[in-house]
């Protein structure tokens, strides 16, 4: 499959303001499964762009901008190919992880990271919620997940949010509405109260919603299994992640990935509106 993917981001504020340095994570992580045929940043106010790698291998721009403005906008165009089948479950019945899985020593120091609750406070909180709701597959770790997901998917009613950052897990269960970044977030640090490596995944999702120009981006949780390497899961679906799942960033907290952050100098007043638009089309296979 090949993606044509429209990304904008508009600012928009009550009088000219200055920026300071912006982190943008839009660029598609490139792999055996995904190749970028071509990316185009447009952006404005007048700005000096790099690009850098970070410690989980994401592309991240970096923009500083050079005058003050009243608006600020980025757009991304992107064309992606999906050049690889993507790997159902089927593929790997013969390979069944146990639950909970056992790391290599080779990858312990790795997957150990990924361990560790990044809502400490709340582990409490999620154990006496998955002992409860949850039915495990000791023979099946995989299976474990999607389960996982799915409970996920049946408790949280999805609810965009307009606010900034991500609702704590335990927040979340109790409220009972989340938006997918709070759903994403609940799963990974379920499944690494449960032991399985996990972390969090943002990007964009093609869909009913983007190919109609009215998506925004989206976030879910990939898990690492022993033999199968990292998988995705969508609580926000309550299913595996599949061809419309584009990655843009992987992180072990959710806001190492968020796709904009950034400041300006003056006060919360001065922001009028933030707009967000992604929209996405399938074009011909390339010959």
């Amino acid at each position: 499959m090949r993606l044509h993917i429209e990304h904008l981001t508009t600012y928009r504020y009550r009088c000219p303001v200055a920026f300071q340095r912006h982190r943008l994570v839009i660029r598609p992580r490139e792999g055996h499964d995904v190749r970028i045929e071509r990316l185009t940043l447009r952006m404005q106010p007048q700005h000096r762009l790099e690009w850098v790698r970070d410690v989980y291998g994401n592309s991240i721009a970096l923009v500083d901008w050079l005058e003050p403005s009243d608006t600020l906008e980025i757009a991304s165009d992107v064309l992606v190919e999906k050049v690889a089948p993507f790997p159902g479950r089927a593929l790997h019945e013969p390979w069944y992880v146990p639950y909970p899985p056992t790391y290599e020593p080779l990858e312990t120091a790795v997957a150990s990271a990924y361990l560790v609750p990044s809502y400490l406070e709340d582990a409490s909180v999620l154990r006496s919620w998955l002992t409860s709701s949850l039915t495990t597959e000791p023979g099946d770790a995989e299976g474990t997940m999607l389960a996982l997901s799915r409970l996920v998917f049946a408790t949280v009613r999805y609810q965009r949010r307009p606010e900034k950052g991500v609702q704590t897990p335990a927040a979340t269960i109790e409220c009972g509405t989340g938006s997918c970044r709070d759903m994403a977030a609940l799963m990974m640090d379920s499944a690494r109260v449960l032991g399985v490596a996990a972390r969090f995944a943002s990007g964009y999702l093609h869909g009913t919603a983007s190919m109609a120009g009215r998506a925004s981006t989206h976030a879910w949780t990939e898990v690492y299994l022993p033999t199968l390497g990292w998988r995705g899961f969508d609580p926000t679906l309550g299913e595996v992640t599949a061809s419309g799942h584009i990655v843009t960033g992987v992180s072990g907290h959710p806001r190492g990935v968020m796709p904009v952050t950034g400041s300006f100098t003056g006060t919360a007043s001065d922001l009028v509106s933030l707009d967000v638009q992604v929209r996405t089309t399938v074009l011909p296979a390339s010959t």
